[in-house]
């Protein structure tokens, strides 16, 4: 199989991994459209606000593990192949994007849907553990220093480019995850206009919302 038929089979089956949401997970268990409540958005945060810490976690789980999946189920096909470790690693760095466009743009939610940064800690984390738990790591006490979830996601991609820098030697990843990395600041847009303009809700907020909500 030539390299250009790899490219496609990898982006065509990490984009479909990529649409299976833990939004719509939840949806099915709650029968709450976490897109039409809280900031709108199908991610595990917006999952959070609307539905509670559980179903949060739920989202996030599905969200990180597909783009777990999808690193294993490759990395398990390129034991049978003779692709060399360079195109490998190219073609890892691929489907780790296009579950994050699947993730984003899913087709069966008219290409609306959230914006990556759990299916990107899940690919961070399968190929290369200890940089992609130094980005999880960041993410939380960043997010809970600033008060902002926005400018901890913002260190987390940022630590993916310099894992994309460690460990190969191609400059292809690092122009993938770069990407990713602008792919990002255009689906926080309105988070960062938020945030410039001070009504972006923090981290606390959330928090003390929740235990008011269970309180009551």
């Amino acid at each position: 199989m030539n390299l250009a038929l790899w490219v496609l089979i990898t982006l065509l089956s990490g984009y479909l991994i990529g649409c299976l949401h833990g939004s719509n997970v939840a949806q099915r268990l709650s029968g709450v459209n976490v897109k039409e409540q809280g900031v709108k958005n199908a991610g595990a945060s917006n999952a959070t606000i609307v539905l509670g810490w559980k179903y949060g976690a739920l989202v996030a789980f599905v969200d990180i593990g597909k783009g777990i999946l999808a690193i294993v189920l490759l990395r398990l096909i390129f034991e049978s192949t003779d692709l060399s470790l360079e195109y490998q690693w190219v073609l890892l760095f691929l489907v780790g994007a296009s579950v994050v466009i699947g993730h984003n743009y899913p087709f069966q939610m008219h290409f609306d849907g959230g914006k990556g940064t759990a299916s990107v800690i899940g690919v961070m984390l399968v190929l290369d553990w200890r940089i992609g738990l130094v980005g999880l790591i960041l993410l939380i006490v960043v997010s809970l220093v600033t008060d902002y979830l926005l400018i901890g996601v913002l260190f987390l991609y940022i630590t993916y480019i310099i894992l994309a820098f460690l460990i190969t030697e191609s400059t292809m990843p690092i122009v993938i995850t770069t990407a990713l990395f602008l792919l990002a600041l255009w689906k926080h847009r309105e988070n960062i206009h938020r945030l410039r303009s001070g009504m972006e809700p923090r981290v606390s907020s959330v928090i003390k919302k929740k235990k008011v909500t269970h309180s009551n």
